[in-house]
């Protein structure tokens, strides 16, 4: 399975961006995908997790900010991510739990910064 994130990127304080992660190989189901991100000198945290059709559950630092969704048909994961705080800079990675075994993404690197 390979995980293709991309939508990083340099964005004010209070902007937006839209990441994207898409899956492809043999044999897996995107049932079960996440969103971390890794700070400089932090341990990989996770931001945003989506099972099923539509269960999510978020960061309490990301709550009522970043919204996780996936596209089944094309076997594609999101974060939006509104309201950016310079905090929330980071690489972000996309994670596929396909049953024992789980699989990253590259990573894409997002800054807020003014």
């Amino acid at each position: 399975v390979q995980l293709q994130a991309s939508g990083g990127g340099l964005v004010e304080p209070g902007g937006s961006l839209r990441l994207s992660c898409a899956a492809s190989g043999r044999s897996f189901s995107i049932n079960d995908m996440s969103w971390y991100r890794q700070a400089p000198g932090n341990q990989r945290e996770m931001v945003a997790r989506i099972t099923g059709r539509t269960f999510t559950d978020y960061a309490d630092s990301v709550k009522g900010r970043f919204t996780i969704s996936k596209d089944i048909r094309k076997n594609t994961l999101y974060l939006q991510m509104n309201n950016l705080k310079p905090e929330d800079t980071a690489v972000y990675y996309c994670r596929l739990n396909n049953g024992p075994l789980a699989y990253w993404g590259q990573g894409t690197q997002v800054t807020v910064s003014s």
